[in-house]
């Protein structure tokens, strides 16, 4: 399938195609545009009889995987893009039975995925912690001390935790599927839960043993808990900064960050303790200052289990007001309405978006819903964004009216 001629690119986007008010220029979207030849009547015409599609990507950073992207269209046209940035897109027929425009906008920075060296930071953490963990197993039991222990324990519960945030963070990096159709992203937010949730559950334990540990003291050879913790403190700080600079932006990451980080504080604190006891003498402090510890963990994990819990469960992502994203698609020209507006993770980085506007005009030309997509992308970081356009609100959806949001 092909076009008659070479695609058309559409000229710069202000002032707007449909007559609307002037684009501002920062929310033009830059790299390789393509855009299909209408095949409908004029913009005025029910918009059940035009359909237009136009997809926009910018070069990705995983050019040897190239997401094939598909829309569709029921009318007696076939037409295709060629894109000289490795993606192929393709319209073939359906119907849409009282609907109008379906555009889907990705790509130009919606989808961001964290650098190829996080990779190697993984691997790194991994192997640091494993030999950690025996080292301070081995100096724990010879020391008799529960806090050393405690964090052995603690770093073994990163090992695996790492290894599984290590690989969300490969499978977001692969391209999607028949099966898979939006990728495997949302592996990063299972990782990010099982990583807050595992953190607590080996906090709880561990402070369990230092309650046991207060009413059974053991002495505590002080100057080796000390040395083992010391050195635990530059791994664990090593390991921390290898993740630090993409825990901002991604849940996933901010886990790994949030176990290293916990480890470090740990490490401190089985410092401290051994201090005191060199000092005073009493073994007591050994269990309590891993009790003090644990709870200053468990406050620093509690906000990681939250917002991985909304996302696993389909939440708008932090940061993202619904209310804000529907007061600007209802401002654009030509909407009088507006409904089905719903708001997802599809990773720890990556958010979509799909919604009916209403607009009694008929269609306003691709270049207004490119804008538009382009706006929810700048302003939201919604990055992949399906708008379909109505003539009338009352027209049957898909779904029945009290399930309309």
């Amino acid at each position: 399938m092909g076009h008659a001629g070479p695609p058309r690119s559409f000229p710069p986007l202000y002032p707007n195609r449909a007559g609307g008010a002037p684009v501002d220029p920062a929310l033009v979207p830059r790299g390789p545009i393509a855009a299909a030849r209408p095949a409908g009547a004029a913009a005025g015409r029910d918009a059940a009889s035009i359909h237009r599609a136009l997809c926009y990507a910018a070069p990705s950073d995983d050019e040897e995987n190239p997401t094939v992207q598909s829309h569709a269209d029921g009318h007696d046209h076939d037409h295709g893009h060629d894109h000289d940035h490795g993606h192929d897109h393709g319209h073939q027929g359906h119907g849409h039975e009282g609907h109008g425009h379906g555009h889907h906008g990705h790509g130009l920075g919606g989808h961001s995925h964290a650098p190829a060296s996080f990779g190697r930071a993984f691997a790194v953490g991994i192997a640091l912690n494993a030999g950690f963990v025996v080292a301070e197993v081995g100096f724990g039991l010879a020391g008799h001390s529960v806090a050393l222990l405690a964090d052995a324990g603690h770093n073994l519960s990163d090992v695996l935790g790492l290894a599984v945030a290590g690989g969300a963070h490969a499978l977001t990096r692969r391209a999607p599927t028949n099966r898979f159709t939006y990728g495997f992203g949302s592996s990063s937010i299972l990782a990010a839960l099982f990583n807050a949730v595992i953190l607590l559950v080996v906090i709880g334990g561990l402070s369990w043993e230092a309650i046991v540990r207060f009413g059974h003291p053991e002495p505590v050879a002080a100057p080796t808990m000390m040395g083992v913790a010391a050195a635990g403190i530059a791994v664990n700080g090593i390991c921390a900064w290898l993740f630090a600079s993409g825990r901002a932006g991604d849940l996933n990451l901010r886990g790994a960050f949030a176990h290293m980080l916990a480890d470090a504080v740990v490490s401190v604190g089985v410092v401290l303790a051994g201090l005191l006891i060199l000092l005073t003498g009493w073994a007591w402090v050994d269990p309590a200052v891993s009790l003090a510890v644990n709870a200053v963990i468990v406050w620093g994990t509690w906000s990681l289990l939250r917002d991985s819990t909304c996302l696993a469960m389909g939440a708008v992502p932090p940061g993202i007001e619904p209310a804000a994203v529907k007061r600007y698609l209802a401002g654009r020209p030509g909407v009088s309405g507006l409904h089905d507006l719903h708001i997802w993770p599809i990773s720890t980085t990556d958010t979509a978006l799909t919604a009916h506007l209403v607009m009694p005009g008929g269609h306003p030309g691709d270049a207004a819903l490119m804008e538009a997509c382009a706006g929810l992308r700048e302003l939201f970081g919604i990055g992949h964004a399906t708008l379909q356009v109505e003539t009338d609100e009352a027209t049957l959806c898909a779904l029945a009216p009290e399930h309309v949001v």
